[in-house]
């Protein structure tokens, strides 16, 4: 991004967000669930068994939502990465990284059921409810692997290219893929196992974090220290959101029709709120830093943020996460 223009969009943004502030949404961290030391990546709000899943390298941790009990180990696996409720909630597929597969197990049990070969690396991923396929990002083989979760095969491939993050689906057949490594997003037609378009976004650094807005036919794709909006129509970028740097998530509550994008090297919710097709960040919440990835409850509106309190090695320089300190940081109204 050129200098010029960040710092445009930085003042355009800081004084939106300022006059809404007042009149904000009211988000604030509610609640903190302990959990047990270690890395993790996606997470993701299982309705029917009342609990977060949250992927922590070599096992699925659960956490129940009413009592708050944890279930440390529900699934083993190699570098899993995303923990999806499959199946009308009966399952669980979850990707593992380190042996290239996508595991199926009991949600309550967590016991493996069956499993899929996928591309290399395969990382986040999204049912979509048009065709009833799981799509499977395999982020360093740029392909985008479809699973039938009901007969537990594959149903396809598809080629994209280039290092491939989240996954976010319009329900009509398309599915939407932000690739990293080359700022853009690849444009899925589902049944013709193909890329339809490349949308550049020019001005994004990642992106990572991806969602979908079905009432304003929007994108909503999280870049590092910005949220770029896309029109699904054609794939222009209407709007740059300047916010926290660190994204690596994005989620869109359909029922109360506002988006959310962590920033986890400042520790930072953005909430973003849309109206006839213009998005504004209303609300900037604090969090944690390292709160990069979130879950969201459609029934109640609240968001899960995994975190852990971080120290700088002297050392190498690198920030490292403290014994235990990780946690669930639960934020809502």
């Amino acid at each position: 991004m050129r200098p010029w223009i960040a710092g445009l969009l930085a003042t355009l943004a800081c004084g939106a967000a300022g006059a809404a502030l007042a009149a904000g949404p009211g988000y604030h961290v509610i609640d903190r669930i302990a959990g047990p030391d270690g890395g993790w990546d996606y997470a993701r709000v299982d309705a029917k068994t009342d609990r977060v899943l949250i992927t922590r390298g070599a096992s699925v941790m659960a956490v129940d939502l009413t009592s708050k009990q944890v279930t440390a180990g529900l699934v083993p696996g190699a570098r899993e990465h995303i923990a999806l409720p499959v199946n009308g909630g009966a399952e669980i597929l979850v990707t593992n990284g380190g042996d290239n597969t996508a595991v199926f197990a009991d949600a309550m049990t967590g016991v493996a059921s069956g499993s899929v070969p996928t591309g290399k690396g395969p990382d986040s991923a999204a049912f979509d409810p048009h065709s009833g396929l799981v799509l499977v990002m395999d982020h360093s083989g740029g392909e985008v692997t479809l699973v039938d979760p009901k007969t537990r095969k594959v149903a396809g491939t598809v080629a994209v290219g280039g290092t491939l993050e989240e996954v976010a689906v319009d329900g009509s057949g398309r599915a939407f893929v932000a690739v990293e490594d080359r700022h853009e997003i690849a444009v899925i037609d589902i049944a013709a196992r193909k890329v339809t378009a490349y949308w550049p976004i020019a001005d994004c650094d990642g992106p990572g974090g991806l969602a979908y807005n079905g009432h304003e036919k929007l994108l909503i794709a999280a870049c590092d220290g910005a949220a770029a909006i896309l029109r699904t129509s054609d794939g222009k970028v209407t709007q740059m959101l300047a916010m926290g740097k660190g994204a690596d998530g994005a989620v869109y509550d359909p029922v109360r029709k506002l988006a959310f994008v962590p920033a986890g090297r400042d520790g930072t919710l953005a909430v973003i709120a849309f109206a006839k097709g213009k998005a504004e960040i209303v609300e900037t919440v604090p969090t944690q830093k390292g709160a990069r990835t979130l879950a969201l409850d459609e029934r109640t509106g609240r968001i899960y943020l995994p975190s852990a309190t971080y120290v700088v090695q002297t050392t190498s320089g690198r920030p490292l996460p403290v014994a235990g300190t990780f946690q669930v940081i639960v934020v809502g109204k």
